[in-house]
């Protein structure tokens, strides 16, 4: 899988990364997109911006390449992975909370009408 999806030497420079730092950020901010009502669109966008920060990121700590399409588009895709669930997560809590005669939660990341 190295040179297919990822760069560094090992997969846990990787997942450290990628999948941790960057994973966690990206939670955030899909969780601060639904805080603040806005749509998926400014998700999608935000985590388009994050993944070049994580590119710069491999850059300076493992002298990765900066700009790859290929690596890039797969840390935007884990990045948007872990957005969207952040967003889903924290919009389901919002709509089952703040409209609780209307909707009751389906799971963790959507809701249904009652």
């Amino acid at each position: 899988m190295q040179g297919i999806l990822y760069e560094e030497a090992s997969f846990a420079q990787f997942v450290m990364i990628t999948c941790i730092i960057g994973g966690w950020t990206a939670w955030r901010t899909g969780k601060s997109v639904a805080d603040s009502w806005k749509d998926y669109g400014l998700v999608v966008f935000y985590t388009a911006l994050l993944g070049v920060a994580i590119r710069f990121v491999h850059h300076a700590l493992f002298g990765g390449t900066m700009f790859t399409l290929q690596y890039y588009i797969v840390d935007t895709i884990v990045l948007l992975l872990f957005s969207t669930a952040g967003f889903r997560f924290y919009r389901t809590k919002q709509m089952t909370t703040s409209y609780y005669w209307l909707y009751e939660k389906a799971s963790p990341f959507s809701w249904k009408a009652k």
